[in-house]
């Protein structure tokens, strides 16, 4: 039996689907590492907000004209 296509659409599903994932997944990881006290960011649901601390998994932020804190994961910021 010719194992070749085989080969060929697995090699075809890698570089199509699995590659791309892992870089945005780099990508993602070396975003949320840079986050410096004083970043303006946006959350996944919209908020615009000022960073104030930073911890391992969490942030605390302060949405903007407001007195509000909210402490989230990093995972939750969408761009700043």
């Amino acid at each position: 039996m010719n194992l070749m296509p085989f080969v060929l659409i697995g090699l075809i599903f890698y570089f199509f689907m699995i590659r791309p994932q892992i870089k945005k997944q780099k990508e993602e990881v070396k975003f949320r590492s840079e986050l410096k006290k004083g970043d303006e960011i946006v959350t996944i649901g919209g908020i615009h907000a000022k960073i104030l601390e930073i911890n391992k998994e969490t942030v605390l932020i302060q949405a903007n004209g407001g007195n509000s804190k909210f402490k989230i994961q990093k995972s939750a910021i969408l761009k700043t």
